[in-house]
């Protein structure tokens, strides 16, 4: 029988299966909000899948578990997918999938211009908020984690057939350019600013902060400085758009060394124009109080303070420009849901003013993806300025140690070919050892651990790639003219049955990944399916296999091959056919 593609995953297929019969076995004895659920069998002896619903069940049935899934076993209809089901322990119903289904999946969703993924965000849109670096300031290891789990969480959504758009919101406002413009005029070293552009910026900014802290005259100096460029004075109105347009040049090297790209960069000074209109909007609302001078949104009833959204001295802060962000991108683009990856001490303010936006009763998913910080052993970089790690310092170190990793296992590879490939491995190595993590946890960064090619890690990923590029190589060259794919796939060995299981688990792990926002299950999921494919390299003969079977295995290993890479680039991880 010939089986159907779908967008469906085959998890999705065996639950509304397994529903149906539960369903048909209880009826009007099951709760109204009944839904099947499936899980992951353990241990794979027992099966692919498993449903544990009957246990849940045998209260309000009034029937022991088993019995229930005993009844639900037969009510279960044929099924190509389905090989066989057994009732196990005190009600627990496992599920085998059947082989020639399985081949014909696999080759189906490698085929799929959306890999089988469900493309369950189509006509939705969503505003990834994520990196935001404020100008004149270099970006330093602070900023890698927003960027690369935000870049990761950009690129899921897409896959899921979301139309995101990616808002790098840069701070390129705010009361610092006032001490900017004096230091500016009167500390820049014209070499330096040529050599390195933002980091003379800083240069100079710190300079006009130490000053201010010791002479108040240019304190109220650079005070005034700051008035000008707010009224629109022109010349530094120019000399401020000098400053971002110097730094998003800067930023922007670092983000094609890491492969991310935005859609829309919009800075705070974008939504400089629509402050006093949020104000309003609030008043009229019911919303504003005044506290001190200050005008503020109480939310002390939901233990959550106030909300300030105008100073005592008329100025505005960041809840200000967030709340009119919001309002803006609402107007605009009509997103159901606004995505901002920041560190976990900003939750505060976004459970302050999601609540404020609430309130003004504007109807837009808002969601905060807060991360932990990200430390480093002392003595880890050689460059350093102060405590901080310029991002830029944190690349280099990352490219030069794979590069002399390369140099000793492949002294034979192109000079050329070496270097792109040490970026890749070493970028890939600093993104993966932030996302195979929860992005909540707090992270200790390692080289060693980073850079391993025998444990969870982008090169031990990445190797597993390349060697199964080699091999198919190797195959090209041994039987040349003879094509693979024109052969039929069959899973004839346990170990080649379970790496079709798992390829079919990818679309159903990359809707689980987006909907948790946890990209580090993608990275569990290619470090098990690696895992896996290692274990079949060393047990199973490919080039010396008999006729018919050496075809079959070679068009599964490119399937574990395609799959790697594909999972790699929703990382934001190259996968170089050679290392």
């Amino acid at each position: 029988m010939k089986m159907q593609t779908s967008n469906k995953t085959v998890a999705d297929e065996l639950q509304e299966l397994v529903h149906n019969a539960f369903m048909k076995a209880l009826g009007d004895r099951l709760p109204e909000s009944f839904q099947a659920t499936l899980q992951r069998c353990a241990d794979p002896r027992h099966g692919e899948y498993q449903c544990n619903d009957a246990l849940a069940l045998a209260k309000s049935c009034r029937q022991a578990p088993r019995l229930i899934a005993q009844s639900v076993q037969e009510a279960l209809p044929e099924h190509p997918l389905l090989k066989g089901s057994e009732v196990a322990g005190p009600g627990f119903l496992n599920f085998r999938l059947e082989d020639a289904a399985l081949a014909e999946r696999v080759l189906a969703q490698n085929a799929a211009s959306s890999w089988g993924i469900p493309q369950v965000g189509a006509g939705k849109t969503v505003v990834m908020d994520y990196s935001s670096p404020n100008v004149a300031k270099p970006m330093h290891i602070g900023h890698i984690r927003s960027t690369v789990i935000g870049n990761a969480l950009d690129r899921l959504h897409r896959a899921c057939g979301y139309h995101v758009l990616a808002d790098n919101h840069l701070g390129d406002w705010g009361t610092q350019f006032g001490l900017i413009l004096m230091g500016y005029r009167n500390f820049l070293n014209e070499q330096a600013l040529a050599e390195n552009p933002v980091q003379e910026l800083e240069r100079v900014y710190v300079e006009s902060y130490g000053r201010s802290k010791e002479d108040p005259a240019w304190l109220d100096a650079a005070k005034q400085e700051l008035v000008k460029l707010q009224q629109g004075d022109a010349e530094n109105l120019a000399l401020w758009q000098k400053f971002v347009e110097l730094s998003l040049s800067e930023f922007e090297k670092i983000y094609s060394r890491l492969d991310v790209r935005f859609d829309l960069e919009r800075g705070e000074s974008f939504y400089n124009d629509m402050l006093a209109g949020v104000l309003e909007r609030l008043d009229q609302a019911g919303l504003l109080e005044e506290s001190d001078g200050a005008q503020v949104v109480n939310l002390e009833e939901e233990k959550l303070g106030v909300c300030i959204v105008q100073k005592s001295d008329g100025g505005f802060n960041y809840a200000t420009t967030d709340i009119a962000t919001v309002l803006n991108r609402k107007e605009e683009f009509d997103p159901e849901t606004v995505i901002y990856v920041t560190d976990e001490r900003q939750q505060l303010h976004f459970k302050q003013f999601f609540r404020v936006v609430e309130q003004l009763g504007v109807e837009v998913n808002l969601q905060h993806v807060w991360f932990g910080l990200m430390r480093l052993p002392d003595a880890t970089f050689s460059t350093r300025q102060g405590n901080v790690i310029k991002l830029e310092a944190l690349l280099d170190e990352a490219e030069s140690r794979a590069m002399a990793l390369l140099k000793e296992s492949r002294p034979d590879m192109d000079p050329e070919e070496q270097k792109r490939v040490a970026a890749a491995v070493g970028i890939g190595a600093v993104k993966y050892a932030d996302l195979s993590q929860n992005p909540q946890s707090v992270i200790t960064f390692t080289w060693e651990k980073a850079l391993a090619l025998d444990g969870n890690s982008a090169p031990y990923l990445q190797y597993a790639h390349a060697r199964i590029r080699s091999v198919l190589d190797k195959y090209a060259v041994q039987f040349p003219g003879e094509d693979a794919e024109a052969s039929d796939l069959e899973l004839k060995e346990d170990l080649e049955h379970n790496l079709a299981v798992k390829l079919l688990q990818y679309p159903e792990t990359v809707v689980a990944a987006t909907r948790r926002m946890r990209p580090n299950q993608i990275a569990d999921y290619l470090f098990e399916l690696a895992q896996m494919y290692s274990s079949y390299h060393q047990t199973i003969p490919f080039l010396k296999a008999d006729d018919g079977v050496r075809q079959s295995r070679m068009r599964l290993i490119r399937r574990v091959a395609d799959v790697l890479q594909a999972g790699l680039k929703l990382l934001g991880i190259e996968a170089p056919e050679r290392i």
